[in-house]
């Protein structure tokens, strides 16, 4: 089972996936960008370097996920993975980005995907308040210099392309505690 946990950053994604992880040693945990030796490499352009182009951006990260399914998803189809973002938010960023339309969008992941999208996925939405108090803890990288509303924005897209696809999900609060959101998700996933 191919499963996506999406959001934006420091909404406590990789805690919970660290934790069905400790747990289930046996699962295979990945990330977009950065699940390939190519994946590392386009995550330093991306978040590091700046490209004037939205269209390079988006082409880039289109590149990294067909890298991504063909090395690491589509090997392991028959076991648990647990990606650390995926297409629900190369497209929340994309249309965030403007000059993009979420059909045209869908269609890019699918061809990436070689039409394989995720069984499930688990999305972490967050305020402004508590996006606030955690982003000021941590050094900010291209995306997230972009502001908290980009951010914002970003989520809501997310969680609209959610729904519009029906793709089984989970919405979590985000700001509930971890030990709350981890109990949540061990029932979703039966785990």
């Amino acid at each position: 089972m191919y499963i996506l946990f999406e959001g934006i950053d420091t909404c406590g994604k990789s805690t919970q996936i660290d934790l069905i992880k400790a747990r289930h040693p046996e699962v295979i945990v990945t990330k977009e960008p950065g699940g390939t030796s190519f994946g590392k490499k386009a995550r330093e352009i991306l978040l590091h370097d700046r490209l004037s182009s939205k269209r390079a951006e988006l082409l880039l990260f289109l590149a990294d996920r067909a890298e991504h399914y063909e090395e690491v998803i589509k090997p392991n189809r028959d076991r648990l993975i647990l990606s650390d973002r995926g297409f629900i938010s190369g497209i929340g960023y994309a249309l965030a980005n403007g000059d993009f339309d979420f059909d045209t969008l869908v269609n890019l992941n699918r061809f990436a995907l070689e039409e394989h999208l995720p069984d499930r996925i688990i999305l972490f939405l967050t305020d402004m308040e508590t996006l606030h108090d955690r982003i000021s803890q941590k050094e900010l990288d291209g995306i997230e210099e972009r502001g908290l509303e980009y951010l914002l924005e970003v989520q809501n897209h997310m969680r609209e392309s959610v729904i519009k696809l029906g793709i089984p999900h989970l919405f979590i609060d985000a700001s509930d505690t971890i030990e709350d959101i981890h109990r949540a998700i061990s029932e979703y996933l039966k785990t």
